[in-house]
């Protein structure tokens, strides 16, 4: 027998006692009056109004309770009542704790949700959005509280969406158009539960923004190999079927160097643009002299030069800047032999280290060169970009030159700043964060002539 069971059996047997006690004071109270039947039942009816009485007001307390605030203890009653008032509330609490438990558990889930980097809304069976976390909200341009229990195709009214919510059809993800921040966005669509649907996005603009460099690198190396090999492949078959004489000979095997040297510069700047994409970060306690790498770039820029050009190099005496030597010659020298390819002869290239205030610093290099329109700017660090294409190809250019110093510069954390306007000539500069560049005591020995 349950306790339950136990405390119903005693509080039947309390009636029965309470109920026998009446029919006892009743019937010895109608023997004293002359009436013994009439007594006894007029007690037991006491007894039993007085019993059903009590009952009554003990189950209307809990029954309020229940109704009520059952956040509050319930009624403290002894017996029977008592009991299944203690048992009503024990398993309220516990309910209590139960769902209290999976709200718990539902805020982890959206918490987790709402940290995915992807989008997540969630649509009932008629098209309501039920719920959706920030990225989805940015993604389509909701808002999170105001939007709820609105039909989604209201809302995102991407043609290709609406029609794969309308046919059902969920195999394959669908590509809508992102909101005015946003570029491209890939939906995927799947069934949950009576009816609801499941709307994961994801932001693809980068991935496709990748996509379109690499099919158009893949295209740049190929025409920019093809050029020099064709060239090659006939100037070979004019040697094997053509009698030349000395001089012509000496011209074609020329022009065959001249092709074979710019498709050397090229292998050479695309292993440069591999080992800087494939490598770790400069290690940013490795000091370099910058004096010594405007040394080197200054005798390379004098030397494709010819003597042509006002070649001046200032400053960086005292300076030192943490990282890679080798990278770094590389990204000066791009520089400046930039400067003397694009520079007529006669023109001045200037080329400073300069301190800025805030502890960073800069290498400036200056021409009077031709110039580089406004709407190219933004592009000139692109692989294979050319403001003039065949300018370029006639100065030796690889069109890789500036792509690798960008590289550069952001492996060392710096960026690079360009000013320029066409027949005026162009200013870079490549600027270095303050912890990769300190000043050193000065040295007495001069820059080199």
């Amino acid at each position: 027998m349950s306790r339950f069971e136990g405390w119903l059996l005693r509080h039947v047997a309390g009636r029965v006692v309470r109920l026998a006690a009446g029919l006892a004071v009743g019937t010895v109270a109608g023997r004293a009056a002359g009436w013994p039947l009439t007594g006894a039942v007029l007690g037991g009816l006491v007894a039993s109004f007085w019993t059903t009485l009590r009952d009554a007001r003990r189950a209307a307390r809990l029954a309020d309770w229940l109704h009520g605030a059952t956040d509050r203890p319930a009624p403290r009653e002894r017996g029977f009542w008592g009991e299944l008032g203690y048992r009503a509330e024990r398993l309220l609490r516990r309910r209590e704790r139960a769902i209290e438990a999976e709200r718990e558990r539902l805020r982890q889930f959206l918490s987790g949700i709402e940290a995915s980097p992807n989008g997540v809304l969630l649509l009932d069976a008629e098209g309501h959005i039920e719920w959706c976390n920030g990225v989805a909200a940015a993604h389509f341009g909701l808002d999170p509280r105001r939007d709820l229990q609105q039909r989604a195709t209201n809302l995102i009214r991407a043609p290709v969406f609406v029609a794969a919510l309308q046919e059902g059809v969920f195999d394959e993800p669908v590509t809508v158009p992102g909101t005015a921040d946003r570029g491209t966005l890939q939906v995927l669509i799947r069934p949950y539960g009576h009816g609801m649907k499941l709307v994961l996005s994801q932001d693809i603009t980068e991935r496709e923004r990748a996509e379109a460099m690499r099919r158009d690198f893949v295209a740049n190396v190929s025409h920019e190999i093809r050029t020099p090999l064709t060239v090659l492949a006939g100037f070979i078959e004019t040697l094997a079927q053509l009698p030349l004489s000395e001089v012509e000979r000496q011209r074609v095997l020329n022009l065959m160097q001249q092709q074979t040297h710019r498709m050397q510069a090229l292998v050479a700047d695309l292993l440069t643009l591999a080992q800087l994409e494939g490598s770790p970060r400069p290690a940013p306690d490795r000091w370099i002299g910058v004096r010594g790498l405007l040394d080197t770039v200054r005798a390379d820029a004098l030397a494709l030069s010819g003597g042509r050009h006002r070649i001046e190099i200032s400053g960086g005496t005292e300076a030192e800047v943490a990282g890679n030597e080798n990278e770094l010659l590389s990204a000066f020298g791009n520089l400046l032999t930039n400067a003397v390819r694009y520079t007529p002869a006669g023109g001045a290239i200037n080329a400073a280290w300069v301190w800025r205030d805030d502890g960073s610093a800069c290498f400036e290099v200056s021409d009077t060169g031709i110039g580089i329109a406004r709407e190219h700017l933004p592009r000139i660090t692109e692989r294979f970009y050319r403001v003039d294409g065949s300018r370029s190809r006639d100065t030796g250019g690889t069109g890789l030159g500036l792509a690798i110093v960008k590289h550069v510069l952001q492996r060392h954390g710096g960026e690079v700043i360009v000013e320029s306007e066409p027949g005026r000539g162009s200013i870079f500069r490549l600027a270095l964060p303050a912890p990769r560049v300190r000043r050193r005591v000065a040295s007495n020995e001069p820059l080199a002539a």
